[in-house]
């Protein structure tokens, strides 16, 4: 479903960011992108989405090479939870930011309808619909973010840092809500226990290359790994227990 190849790209003539990076995520996939600060996360996620231009190599989405002529049928397959949700939530009222996107898709009016009111009684979140975005939790708002991009029915979901900042119960809910998405996913986090429990593959960035790819219960409990590239292994390892959300 998305097709990373042979990329490599620099903001600054010199100082490459990604090199020669090359990776295929598959359909149904759930996949963690990890990374000490600086690894390139953020930049490969950019260049998926076709939000910065792809320099050197190619990356397909669903078989769509991504670039200027192809942005519009390349992200009606992507939806995108950023990291601020302050950044995404952009409309008056969690409703109002729902019927956004489909509407302006072409989705019928009566359809969008369904679609919220659906998404909102699945998740919970029956009583946000009204809500004005400025007046509800941290949390909350990330929940009502996942629910916008799932209100598009993405094929395939970016999401970036989707548990920062939250407190230890809307964290599970986000968490709990991950594993339930039936979409293609791509994660990136420093959460390393959330990766551990929604993921089943991880790709390790350091350098702007790709230092690990493979099963999460292999890479996330290699010590020696994870050191070597500035990371930890994930708090519940440490700590010699069961994970909290294990698979």
């Amino acid at each position: 479903m998305i097709t990373c190849s042979n990329v490599s790209f620099s903001y600054e003539t010199g100082r490459p960011v990604l090199q020669d990076l090359s990776f295929t995520i598959r359909d149904g996939e759930c996949v963690g992108l990890i990374g000490a600060n600086g690894a390139g996360k953020s930049t490969v996620m950019k260049l998926i989405l076709g939000l910065l231009p792809c320099t050197q190599g190619e990356i397909r989405v669903d078989e769509i090479p991504v670039g200027k002529e192809t942005l519009k049928d390349v992200r009606r397959k992507l939806g995108f939870v950023l990291q601020n949700s302050d950044n995404q939530m952009f409309m008056p009222t969690v409703y109002e930011d729902m019927i956004f996107a489909p509407l302006n898709y072409g989705v019928s009016k009566e359809e969008t309808e369904k679609r919220v009111d659906a998404l909102l009684e699945k998740l919970g979140l029956q009583e946000l619909k009204h809500r004005h975005n400025h007046k509800i939790s941290g949390g909350e708002k990330r929940m009502a973010a996942i629910a916008t991009i799932l209100a598009m029915e993405p094929e395939m979901i970016l999401m970036d840092e989707p548990t920062a900042a939250l407190d230890p119960y809307n964290r599970r809910i986000v968490i709990n809500t991950i594993r339930e998405l039936p979409q293609t996913k791509l994660i990136t986090s420093h959460d390393l226990d959330m990766i551990l429990s929604t993921c089943s593959r991880v790709i390790l960035l350091s350098g702007g290359k790709i230092a690990a790819d493979g099963p999460a219960q292999e890479i996330l409990r290699d010590k020696e790994l994870l050191e070597a590239h500035r990371m930890e292994l994930p708090l519940c390892l440490q700590n010699a227990a069961v994970p909290l959300y294990q698979t």
